[in-house]
């Protein structure tokens, strides 16, 4: 498929080849070095899809982004984002999705896993608590420490995921290196990668008011096999973020897409959908927002972006 896009980096009009589409963003081949991903307006949660585009969610994903691969720039951390361009969609150095982990040679290529770091007690790390999957013990804390929602952990807690499954699934250490093809000195690596870039984020929106509380990053190696941040982070989809004045008063309100996570928990299908997962039985579909509640994720997004970057969002594009 071949598609027409706007002005790209060298200006007038240019076809480009459509490569795939993920959950809220679609990929085009721009050359063999390049790709542009063009970031959508759809949401999804629980791996699902919601069938309700969000005005202006695209937009926010792809600028936040690109004020944090800036950041990294800065720091001196390896990425692979080329520029921004209309507002949702961005070139970035391109990155192969291959089973075969033995290159390191000529090409870049995807470690297919997700990375995730979390500072504070929250998400699907409290459901496991809740549910007796996850103990004290595992997270730095005494066998009989009583957990609390919200409590800042000891020691930041390190997960790995599958990337390029279906429903993302938690990996153990051994698991992880395997699908991954990493050892443990790189696992070690990228560990450090992740807390340097989180120390970037905390530093950049303290200011502002936000506590960084967990996040989900994808690596790739480069051409020269050194580990490199892809994709994307530090958004309201990957990461959750939480109010400083709120959390000292005990409230955690949370400045990421929680907020449309927690909704399809009150309606019930959270648990209809993880029901049938346990069984193995047939999902139900999503159903749609309503749209006084698109309105109002949208203005969320919109506030997610202004309360990251420290700018007023002004859309490069239409809703």
């Amino acid at each position: 498929m071949v598609a027409e896009t706007g002005k790209g980096s060298g200006g007038g009009k240019s076809s480009l080849k459509f490569l795939r589409r993920g959950k809220v963003k679609e990929i085009y081949e721009v050359s063999d070095e390049v790709l542009e991903f063009r970031f959508t307006d759809d949401i999804s949660v629980f791996d699902k899809k919601i069938p309700s585009p969000i005005p202006h969610k695209g937009e926010t994903l792809a600028r936040t982004s690109a004020h944090w691969f800036r950041m990294c720039s800065r720091l001196g951390i390896r990425h692979h984002f080329l520029e921004l361009m209309d507002g949702n969609r961005m070139q970035v150095r391109r990155v192969d999705v291959s089973a075969d982990m033995a290159h390191h040679a000529k090409k870049s290529v995807l470690i297919p896993l997700e990375f995730i770091v979390r500072y504070y007690v929250a998400g699907t790390l409290w459901d496991r608590i809740q549910k007796g999957k996850t103990h004290p013990g595992e997270l730095g804390l005494p066998a009989h420490h009583t957990i609390t929602y919200g409590e800042k952990l000891p020691t930041p807690h390190f997960e790995m995921t599958t990337k390029l499954e279906h429903i993302d699934r938690l990996l153990s250490e051994k698991e992880a290196m395997e699908i991954g093809g990493i050892t443990r000195k790189q696992v070690n690596e990228i560990q450090e990668v992740i807390l340097s870039v989180d120390r970037g984020i905390e530093k950049d929106i303290h200011p502002r008011g936000l506590i960084h509380v967990d996040g989900k990053k994808e690596f790739a190696f480069d051409a020269e096999g050194q580990v490199m941040i892809v994709d994307t982070f530090g958004t309201g989809d990957e990461d959750r973020f939480w109010d400083t004045k709120e959390m000292e008063r005990g409230r955690f309100e949370d400045f990421s897409k929680e907020f449309v996570r927690q909704y399809y928990r009150k309606s019930g299908y959270h648990e209809q959908l993880m029901k049938a997962r346990e069984h193995g039985g047939e999902e139900p579909p999503i159903p749609g927002l309503p749209p006084q509640m698109v309105e109002e994720v949208s203005k969320m997004y919109r506030s997610i972006y202004e309360r990251l970057t420290g700018e007023p969002f002004r859309p490069v594009r239409s809703a």
